[in-house]
């Protein structure tokens, strides 16, 4: 039985339209990620940070999946009818358009756009519209939600689950993500020991040379042509 585990990052979601964070031009050309995108910007602005996450809600709203988040829908299905022991995407994206296209087996490693989570009761609901320092947690009341985004300084979520597939894969597979910043920058280390090991970006990345493959062009023809390579294998 092959497990595979899927690692995708904003390079997959850039020619949806949405715009990466550390590329030229990016976001974080255009605001400090000191300022919302750590627990002390929260602290000393929330209401700056509430802006910058409601204009990312309001900019997903207007944006579809494009051919590669398809292609791994379809990758997916054909693992069978209950992947859950042989597929496994993890994403750090915080976008929502791999389920959009059809994808299940999804983990947000860096938290999702469309949950709040609130800091008195723990609830994580999810949330499409705009929040203001007044609006009020579903499940308790209470005025103390943040955006359920991992955050400088923060753990990425469902670590345990993810590594273990890790160790567990036969294919370890990392799309359109650099990879730089640990842990993921660790995953592929991690993998390169037993599984095989392919890279699809734009452009080669600094961890490149940890790679057994390695495909390069824009998302929305790599990744559908490496999947349509696989399914050929598993024919």
């Amino acid at each position: 039985m092959e497990r595979i585990v899927i690692l995708t990052g904003a390079g997959i979601s850039r020619e949806s339209g949405l715009d990466t964070f550390r590329d030229e031009g990016g976001i974080w050309s255009q605001v400090r990620l000191e300022d919302v995108c750590t627990p002390e910007g929260f602290g000393r602005n929330p209401a700056m940070v509430d802006d910058f996450y409601n204009h990312r809600r309001l900019e997903l709203k207007n944006v579809t999946p494009n051919a590669a988040h398809s292609a791994l829908a379809e990758l997916e299905e054909a693992y069978g009818d209950n992947p859950d022991d042989t597929f496994l995407l993890v994403t750090q994206n915080i976008d929502d358009l791999h389920e959009r296209a059809g994808s299940r087996n999804v983990v947000h490693m860096h938290g999702e756009l469309l949950r709040l989570r609130c800091l008195a009761c723990g609830a994580t609901p999810a949330w499409e519209g705009i929040c203001t320092r007044e609006t009020p947690c579903p499940e308790c009341g209470q005025a103390t939600l943040r955006p359920d985004i991992v955050w400088f300084g923060e753990m990425p979520l469902h670590m345990e689950r993810i590594m273990q597939a890790i160790d567990a894969c036969d294919i370890f597979v990392a799309i359109g993500t650099s990879a730089t910043v640990y842990p993921a920058a660790g995953f592929a280390e991690q993998a390169a020991q037993h599984a095989h090991t392919v890279e699809v970006n734009l452009v080669p990345t600094g961890n490149s040379q940890l790679f057994d493959e390695v495909s390069y062009g824009p998302a929305t023809w790599t990744v559908p042509r490496f999947v349509r390579d696989r399914l050929a294998s598993r024919a």
